[in-house]
């Protein structure tokens, strides 16, 4: 099964992050998605004008809140910056990954 049509897990904490060929392997299934320092992933959006890229931070908003995952995201005239970790171990997880590829759906649309 693909990354986006998996679910987001909750992470309770007292798991391991994610590294070295278990990042490499999830990385490889993603497009353009980097992962810094083995701490989180970070891409760039880019659009024509504001308006768009706000829409896609709105579209992004209701994926995470469905996912129950929530990446920081900022937004300036034409482009959105996203980055993912999982806050509770402070790394890592595939729930992150899975996160990303939904995004980029969200991305196509």
């Amino acid at each position: 099964m693909s990354l986006a049509g998996k679910q987001c897990k909750p992470c309770t904490g007292g798991v391991p992050a994610l590294k070295g060929e278990e990042l490499a392997q999830l990385q490889a299934q993603l497009q353009g998605w980097q992962v810094v320092g083995g701490h989180h992933l970070q891409k760039m959006f880019a659009f024509p004008d504001f308006r768009a890229a706000l829409a896609f931070v709105n579209r992004v908003g209701e994926l995470a809140e469905r996912e129950g995952h929530h990446p920081d995201l900022y937004l300036a005239w034409g482009r959105v910056e996203a980055k993912i970790w999982t806050h509770k171990i402070d790394g890592l997880t595939e729930s992150d990954f899975i996160l990303a590829a939904k995004i980029d759906t969200v991305f196509e649309i």
